[in-house]
């Protein structure tokens, strides 16, 4: 924690960071009938309620009177027993105490969820995220308790008794200046919270401060000890809420963790062709593509799972430009150009094995590489306008797997990927391939084979290995336009199917 003074931006006051800070904020939350349950529960337990992180971090963001999303935290001070406080609230609702033992309660009242802690003490007793013992202490003050929060940001609390911001460690400035700066040195025993830094800079656009990016430089080793499922639910995070990925992915190279996603910094520096990519090298590309699959996930309204599919998408596209997949070659008059041969099918396996790494789930995988596999489809049609056997086999390759994306989310990828070059940015051409997948059916997917084993053995056909050799050969010609009913289906089969049986 450094020592400078900071300026309150709630109350204008100049003070250090470490002390108490209070000062006016009524107008700051408006609670839900849920909330104040279970406050007035914890009062009756003899406990004073703080609310506190995001749900403060978040009213302050908005710049207005804050309705706390349904999941809120609450520090009780004055009661050394989570027993008296269960006691309370499972008069009002559902408690879990599984959590106790890390310092936590957990609450459901009225279809909202609560983390209930008493401020405590933390002591690591070994290498992992749970191997830390934590001691209640109802003497416990705001600056001592909020010590063990990881950034200055998160390190807020609001009274709803007395409608005051509780602030020791500078907060609403770091908030305010857009920094991610820790707050103690306690920041250490959890590792996992450089990658919570990543996606922090990534929603609130905001950047890493020196002293904390050399910290987490110092703790870099620790990565090994941490849970590859926690890992996983930072980069979901990062996806799903991330506002600029490029400042979340800068974040990942400061701290020094970049190297623990070797997919990712092998993209570091790697050139480009200006021509195409005057934004630089790949890694500039790949963050703002993503930026650019931002903006059209918020057009397109796309949450969840969707979302995340279209950011990390653009996001790995063109992992496969590192190594080997990308050239420099000279031609005949000694100019230099790079050329990119094969990165579609590297990338895929590079972006497999950083899914991989994450321990993200199999949906995620089976829906965003065919899309960095066929990513260069685009750039075959003539001047954008694809031919229908174009837009056919393009489907069909999207569709291979049982949770394959559909063409309208391989256009909007194309559409982040030329929208991601900086000053070279452009409309890409994946609406003129929607406009042609529409023509071929209503669903925009790839239509079945029409010709099928029924129609071989009405033709005499002995049902066998040879029925697929047929099938296969018949959706090719499908694909090529060759028939699109079944009465074509047929006369194919009479005049070329049955043929290739013979050979």
């Amino acid at each position: 924690m450094t020592t400078d003074q900071v300026h309150c931006t709630n109350c204008g006051a100049r003070r250090a960071r470490g002390v108490v800070h209070r000062c006016p904020a009524d107008n700051l939350l408006a609670l839900s009938p849920a909330t104040r349950k279970v406050l007035a529960a914890i009062r009756a337990a003899g406990g004073r309620p703080l609310i506190v992180g995001g749900t403060v971090r978040d009213a302050l963001r908005s710049r207005s009177t804050h309705t706390p999303a349904h999941d809120v935290d609450i520090e009780v001070y004055g009661v050394g027993r989570y027993e008296l406080i269960a006691r309370q609230l499972t008069k009002i609702g559902r408690v879990d105490l599984t959590g106790a033992s890390f310092g936590v309660l957990k609450a459901l009242v009225d279809g909202e969820d609560f983390d209930v802690a008493l401020p405590r003490t933390e002591t690591k007793t070994g290498s992992t995220h749970t191997d830390f013992e934590a001691v209640p202490h109802a003497a416990l003050d705001e600056v001592a308790a909020f010590a063990r929060r990881d950034f200055t940001i998160n390190a807020m609390g609001w009274d709803p008794r007395s409608g005051e911001l509780v602030d020791p460690y500078g907060g609403t400035a770091d908030l305010a200046k857009g920094v991610l700066r820790h707050t103690t040195d306690a920041f250490r025993e959890d590792p996992l919270r450089v990658l919570r830094a990543v996606q922090f800079a990534a929603r609130f656009d905001m950047t890493l401060a020196p002293e904390t990016a050399e910290l987490a430089q110092s703790i870099a080793d620790e990565y090994e000890h941490l849970a590859v499922e926690r890992v996983w639910h930072e980069f979901e995070k990062l996806a799903e809420k991330g506002r600029n990925i490029s400042l979340g992915l800068d974040v990942l190279h400061q701290t020094g963790w970049e190297r623990h996603f070797p997919e990712l910094a092998a993209i570091r520096d790697v050139p480009q062709d200006a021509k195409w990519h005057p934004e630089g090298p790949v890694h500039v590309h790949a963050g703002l593509a993503a930026d650019r699959a931002v903006e059209l996930a918020d057009r397109d309204g796309l949450e969840g799972d969707a979302r995340i599919h279209a950011v990390l998408a653009a996001m790995l596209h063109d992992l496969g430009k590192a190594g080997e997949g990308t050239q420099v070659v000279v031609d005949a008059d000694g100019r230099e150009s790079v050329q990119s041969r094969g990165h579609a099918d590297l990338g895929a396996d590079a972006a497999w094995e950083f899914l991989k790494r994450i321990r993200a789930p199999k949906h995620v995988s089976d829906n965003i590489l065919p899309i960095i596999r066929n990513h260069m489809a685009a750039h075959g049609s003539q001047k954008g306008v694809p031919s229908k056997r174009a837009v056919r086999l393009l489907m069909r390759r999207l569709d291979a797997g049982p949770n394959g994306p559909t063409i309208q989310e391989w256009a909007r990828f194309v559409d982040a990927d030329t929208g991601g070059r900086g000053s070279g940015s452009h409309e890409g051409v994946g609406a003129a391939w929607l406009a042609v997948a529409v023509t071929l059916g209503p669903d925009n997917k790839p239509k079945p084979p029409i010709l099928r084993g029924q129609h071989l053995m009405a033709a005499g056909v002995t049902p066998g290995p040879a029925f697929a050799k047929v099938i296969k050969a018949s959706v090719a010609a499908q694909d090529d336009g060759e028939f699109d009913d079944e009465a074509g289906a047929i006369a194919w089969m009479n005049r070329v199917g049955l043929g290739l049986l013979e050979k």
